[in-house]
């Protein structure tokens, strides 16, 4: 199956625009991407002219799914905030692809997400990405798990605290985290002994997914806000040797130097909050700009639901406002997010051989008036909006079927 989405202004993210240039997207796949594409005679044509054509949006931190909205307690499944290393625990089993917000999200441009668990434990759990339409989670999945989310600061210490129990500090945070890795280490090395002495052995959920982080299968998603939060999540990754990403990073700014020269990225954002807390007091639409010259790579995040998943391409809009280049903003919600989480051989740019998510916006997207029109996952369109309505397909719905 072929679809031509001829003659807009085609910004491939990861290369130079294409004034009336086509996506040419075959079986799912992007085949070509170009000015003078040949267009197979069986191919369905969508003529983008005067509209713009980018890649589906990618979201590298958000709860689409686990914390529903407009559900209160029956929809939220973030966090299991009754063991301080959830490691076991995946996002992927709390996800309900009817939440409302996977809808917004594609309204909005974007096509992929990474989903994680909250922040109320030291360690949170396994996140997952998953495109932003489907019927099943499972039909959704680009990759799980993606990384392993743990939590610095307030949040687990809060949590716990209020229980009475360890941890009840940030010392005792990162305690928690400490001892986990240890015990990792350990449990690598019996399972290691058994294996070569041919022995049986008991495996543990928790440390399972502790070992991947140690054997670098899996990066480390550190949500921290404070300046000495990032040291203390930069020390921690020192003693282990996982690879970090720095999720929030509200403070990042104060260190981006060293984060620059330790190639550490970082995921910003909510950038659209109230400073409701201590951590946030630093909170800034010129943080995103600060870091991004200082050469660390960038993405942007809406925390969703936080700030509404389909405002995030309006974060780096207001981020070009106060200083980020406005490139540098369409590559902090595309292609460095896709990179950041290991996903950038099947979203995040229009590149011959990656998904078929693309976009055709009225105009510029970094403009606040423009809007996503048409949304294609994988060459099927799921959203357009004509005549001030917005339309979404229905994932259960199956042309063979006698509904």
């Amino acid at each position: 199956m072929n679809l031509a989405i001829t003659s807009g202004y085609v910004v491939p993210v990861d290369g130079d625009p294409i004034d009336g240039g086509t996506v040419l997207i075959t079986n799912g796949k992007i085949a070509e991407v170009g000015a003078d594409v040949r267009i197979p005679e069986d191919a369905t044509i969508v003529d983008a002219a005067g509209a713009w054509v980018l890649p589906g949006f990618v979201e590298a931190h958000g709860h689409l799914g686990v914390h529903e909205e407009a559900e209160g307690w029956a929809g939220s499944d973030t966090n299991e905030m009754t063991d301080p290393n959830g490691a076991r625990l995946r996002a992927l089993d709390a996800i309900n692809p009817a939440d409302l917000a996977f809808a917004d999200a594609l309204s909005g441009g974007v096509t992929t997400a990474v989903i994680k668990p909250g922040s109320g434990n030291p360690i949170g759990g396994q996140t997952v990405a998953v495109k932003c339409w489907g019927r099943s989670v499972d039909e959704m999945l680009v990759k799980e798990p993606a990384s392993v989310k743990s939590a610095l600061g307030e949040n687990p210490k809060r949590v716990y605290g209020d229980q009475k129990k360890l941890p009840s500090t940030r010392q005792g945070v990162a305690a928690v985290i400490r001892d986990a890795f240890m015990k990792a280490q350990d449990y690598r090395a019996r399972k290691d002994a058994a294996a070569r002495e041919d022995k049986p052995f008991d495996r543990d959920g928790t440390m399972e997914v502790l070992v991947r982080v140690l054997d670098g299968e899996l990066p480390w998603c550190q949500h921290t806000h404070r300046a000495d939060d990032i040291a203390t999540a930069l020390r921690l990754a020192d003693e282990f040797g996982y690879r970090l990403i720095i999720n929030h990073g509200t403070e990042g700014h104060l260190l981006a130097d060293v984060l620059a020269e330790r190639n550490v990225p970082v995921i910003i954002g909510p950038l659209f909050t109230s400073r409701s807390k201590v951590e946030l007091r630093q909170r800034s639409l010129r943080n995103p700009g600060v870091l991004a010259r200082a050469g660390v790579e960038l993405a942007i995040t809406t925390d969703h639901p936080v700030v509404p998943i389909h405002f995030l391409v309006h974060q780096a809009t207001l981020a070009v406002k106060e200083g980020l280049d406005a490139a540098e903003a369409l590559r902090s919600i595309t292609v460095n997010p896709a990179r950041i989480m290991g996903l950038a051989d099947r979203v995040g740019a229009l590149r011959p051989g990656l998904d078929g998510d693309v976009v055709i916006w009225s105009g510029d997207p970094l403009d606040v008036m423009s809007r996503a029109l048409r949304v294609f996952i994988a060459g099927k369109e799921v959203y357009s909006y004509t005549d001030g309505e917005a339309s979404v397909a229905d994932p259960y719905y199956r042309e063979s079927s006698s509904r």
